[in-house]
């Protein structure tokens, strides 16, 4: 036998001990211990996993537990100089200071008689002329603003959008709602009075106490979810405008105007089809301040040391924080957001560290990484990438990121359940899109959705996790995504409702496709850039 045929033989006996290897490793992702897993993050003692708190740390403890008994190696430096699992990083929970709006001899109180929505900062109380303004909008065929000067003035104005005697909605000519109607009508409104020159805007969202009552309970988990944690402190992303909800009576005051003349005015204004002109006026003073209050989290992170390409690291993660106790004290278990994509974290690292111990490691080394904050604006992920990433950035190859799977979305209801959404996958690298494709159709056969990879995602759900704090630093990502449910961000998100063997399905295509980017020859190509 020649040199040359040794080699070739050698070869041909190599290929499938790798694929058996896989294989064997891969198998050890089971139905079964993903739920063993996750029966201790999602239950109710984890009280919810928020970022800095109880429930959070002691899921914390749990993952680091688990890292430590498979074998992982501990990669952070700690403060006293120990190699640890945990990486504490500090929060700013950012609430208020003195905050009220003050009208007619009456105090109003947020979250009792008002609801700001955005970031206002106004340490110093100040005062402004009132003025009713109708819808507050501007449109080629309605315009409240036509012939009004606005400047410094602080706006009141209907919620919603105005419709024609035949109850469509005048400005889109349909059913459906124009940029000024739905829940989110606010927005555009408050970008238009900014535009105008606009101070405040207080926008009537009930017309009763009760009412009032019933949009703070549906929009307190909101409220309590988004603004309130940053990695820094001082006001930040401050809104030069403040949106205020309030009721018809608080409204009232604020134009000193009886409830009833306003009743009678919004009344004229709902049942035209143009603006009505309006003379209401008031002034109203308004404070806002803020202050910060120090919170610790940390992420959780495991590493298996690669061999002859160890400098070289593939990061695959999850964020294990969820929403924590809603404010009626129903428990946010958070089963498949993302409890799922943790315990799947954790199961791949098992797999890869049983390689290692057989002698089969990968070549290039993994991190496992599993972060807090996510929930709170991707916060422990982007303390990673942007302040203290463990492994320098330029030797991070790719980003396999797990969030929320093991659940079918409505789309897909009814019809087959072997789908995962991938997304990313073709963003940075063309090499890493056709690694996912290859493996999974070689090893698992799973359908692979695009959907929400598309550039015109309205859902924008590329944005929405993890991995994009690697990705923003030009590092090629795949996110793996079972979509939305009716129960997401409920506390009824919990661990029955996840179907383990479509979990355990996603997480070994996981891990075979991190088996063939930490041991393939080459790195992964950067060559695209379709952010």
């Amino acid at each position: 036998m020649t040199s040359q045929q040794l080699m070739l033989a050698v070869g041909l006996l190599a290929l499938p001990f790798s694929s058996i290897a896989q294989e064997k490793f891969a198998k050890t992702i089971t139905a079964s211990d993903l739920e063993k897993h996750l029966r201790v993050l999602a239950a109710d003692d984890m009280e919810g996993r928020e970022t800095g708190t109880r429930g959070q740390r002691k899921a914390a403890e749990y993952i680091a537990t688990q890292f430590a008994a498979e074998g992982l190696m501990p990669i952070v430096k700690a403060d006293d100089g120990k190699m640890a699992y945990q990486q504490q990083y500090t929060l700013f929970k950012k609430n208020w200071g003195d905050f009220y709006v003050s009208s007619g001899g009456k105090r109003f109180e947020p979250q009792k008689d008002f609801m700001p929505n955005g970031l206002l900062y106004l340490p110093t109380e100040t005062t402004y002329e009132t003025l009713f303004i109708g819808y507050g909008i501007s449109d080629a065929n309605y315009d409240d603003y036509a012939g009004r000067d606005v400047t410094g003035k602080a706006l009141v104005m209907l919620d919603d959008e105005p419709k024609t005697t035949d109850g469509k909605k005048l400005v889109s000519g349909s059913n459906e709602a124009s940029k000024w109607g739905g829940p989110n009508g606010w927005r555009a409104k408050s970008l238009l009075a900014k535009e105008k020159g606009a101070a405040q805007l207080f926008i009537i969202s009930a017309e009763s106490a009760a009412a009032f009552k019933e949009l703070l309970t549906q929009r307190s988990a909101m409220q309590a979810r988004f603004n309130r944690l940053s990695l820094k402190a001082g006001a930040e992303n401050v809104s030069s405008i403040g949106v205020f909800l309030v009721t018809s009576d608080m409204a009232a005051t604020l134009l000193n105007t009886p409830v009833a003349t306003l009743t009678q005015t919004i009344s004229q204004v709902t049942q035209s089809a143009k603006p009505v002109a309006s003379s209401l006026a008031g002034s109203v003073a308004v404070k806002a301040d803020r202050v910060d209050e120090k919170t610790e989290s940390s992420n959780v992170l495991g590493f298996i040391e690669g061999t002859d390409k160890k400098d070289e690291v593939l990061i695959v993660s999850s964020h294990y924080d969820h929403i924590g106790i809603s404010a009626d004290g129903q428990i946010n278990n958070g089963a498949n957001d993302d409890g799922s994509g943790t315990v799947s974290v954790l199961e791949i690292a098992q797999a890869f560290a049983k390689a290692k111990a057989a002698g089969k490691g990968p070549r290039r080394s993994i991190l496992f990484l599993t972060v807090s904050g996510e929930e709170k604006g991707l916060l422990g992920s982007q303390y990673y990438a942007d302040m203290s990433p463990v492994i320098p950035l330029e030797k991070t190859v790719a980003d396999l990121n797990i969030d929320m799977v093991g659940r079918v979305d409505d789309l897909h209801l009814g019809k087959s359940d072997n789908y995962i959404y991938v997304i990313g996958s073709d963003k940075l690298s063309s090499e890493l899109h056709k690694i996912s494709e290859d493996v999974n159709k070689k090893e698992i056969g799973m359908e692979l959705d695009y959907k929400f990879n598309d550039p015109k995602d309205s859902q924008r759900i590329y944005y929405r996790s993890d991995h994009y704090n690697f990705a923003k630093h030009q590092i090629p990502i795949i996110f793996y995504f079972n979509g939305l449910h009716p129960d997401y961000h409920k506390p009824t998100d919990d661990i029955e409702k996840i179907d383990f063997k479509l979990a355990e399905k996603s997480a070994r295509l996981v891990f075979y496709t991190a088996w063939e980017i930490a041991n393939r020859d080459q790195r992964l190509v950067v060559d695209s850039n379709k952010q």
